[in-house]
This record gives C-alpha cells, structure tokens and sequence, in this order.
C-alpha cells in the first residue's frame, strides 16, 4: 500500500481537510523506535502540505504480519481518524465526537 494514496483516499471519503498529524512508520521488524515520523503543524503553509504529502510517498505492508504506520490525523470539522489493526492488517478509522445523550443534558 502507498501510504500518500491511501491518506488521500481517506481524505475523499471523509470529505473534510486536515488541522494536523502525526504519522509515525516503524520496520514491521524493529519496532523499538519508528524509521521516521511525518507530521504536519496546524497552520501549516501549502509547501509543508506537498512536503508531508512526499514524505507519505513510499510504500509499506498493510497486509497480515505487523503493523508499520501508527499515529492520529485531526480534521478541521472536529474529528479524527486513528489507525485500526488486526493481526498486522492495518487501514485509518474515522471518529467523530459521540453526541451527548439527553439524559446527560
């Protein structure tokens, strides 16, 4: 998996733009400290957009075995996607705020 396509995919379905992220990409076979950590600040300019979109341009295994990326996305409308895993497979999970239920208001 290309690690740009799928953020850029995430980013079509979620339909919103990024506020920040921190994406740290660890070797699935030395997992003690991560290979690099690709992050983008908020406020951030359109060259550190392109500069955190190349520096998610590389390939990893997304498949069963251990998980590689790691790490939070922040949206501008107020969610946030996370990564979910099972077994080594891996994909971003997006997460909303739960509304508050009528019987805490």
């Amino acid at each position: 998996m290309n690690a740009k396509k799928e953020l850029l995919d995430l980013l079509e379905e979620v339909g919103t733009d990024i506020k920040c992220a921190s994406i740290p990409h660890y070797d699935r076979y030395r997992l003690s400290s991560p290979d690099r950590v690709v992050t983008l600040k908020v406020g951030y300019t359109p060259e550190e957009w392109h500069e955190f979109l190349s520096a998610l341009d590389f390939d990893y295994d997304d498949g069963y075995g251990g998980q590689e990326l790691f790490g939070t996305i922040w949206f501008v409308d107020g969610t946030y996607a996370t990564r979910g895993e099972y077994d080594g497979s891996e994909w971003w999970e997006h997460h909303k705020c739960p509304e508050i239920p009528d019987t805490l208001l």
